[in-house]
């Protein structure tokens, strides 16, 4: 489990392409820092499992068709910044929102209007993410735990505060970029709790 706090920006040092799935080397110190074979990193938004420690400062994960097909890692290459972040230690705090790394879909950036200290950017998402996305609920882009500002059918609205362009990826994406998408999952649980006891019918 993930909070969508982002503890430092990565980079790609190298990418495997294995046909249907690939390998890729990921270079974050911090995260590396007290990292065991085994655990759960989020790379923009997508729980990895670490596959190999090299001891240098970067980490080895292994990306399964299922995470390429749904999510923008295939969209990577050697040099690409990635946000990254460990799971959640027991007793820790819990400053964002309940973030599985479990990706729903990838949306597209829209539009981005720079204010004052902050920006405001619409990502646009699939009419059946829509669904469970709500004015003022949380969202994950990229792994980061946003607040939603505004809502419709195929499009959502975020507003960037000089913390976040400064620490993760959105804060150099443009127009037109892909990111990775995770909703509430309290929200899909809930719609399948009322459809299995017929509450949708």
């Amino acid at each position: 489990m993930f909070t969508g706090i982002i503890e430092e920006i990565g980079v790609i040092e190298a990418i495997e392409d294995r046909g249907e799935d690939a390998r890729l080397s990921v270079r974050g110190p911090l995260v590396t820092g007290d990292a065991h074979l085994g655990d759960s990193i989020a790379v923009s938004g997508v729980c990895l499992t670490v596959a190999d420690l090299p001891g240098d400062g970067t980490f080895v994960a292994d990306v399964m068709p299922e995470s390429l097909r749904r999510t923008a890692l295939g969209d990577l290459a050697v040099g690409s910044p990635v946000n990254l972040e460990r799971a959640l230690a027991v007793g820790g705090r819990y400053g964002g929102h309940v973030v599985q790394g479990h990706v729903d879909g990838v949306g597209v950036i829209r539009s981005r209007t720079p204010g004052p200290r902050w920006d405001e950017v619409e990502i646009g998402l699939e009419p059946s993410l829509a669904r469970y996305v709500a004015e003022k609920g949380s969202i994950a882009v990229s792994g980061i735990s946003l607040t939603v500002t505004h809502v419709s059918d195929d499009a959502f609205g975020v507003s960037l505060i000089p913390t976040t362009l400064e620490a993760t990826t959105l804060g150099t994406l443009e127009v037109g970029a892909r990111v990775n998408l995770e909703v509430d999952v309290l929200a899909k649980y809930t719609e399948r709790l009322l459809a299995t006891t017929g509450a949708l019918r």
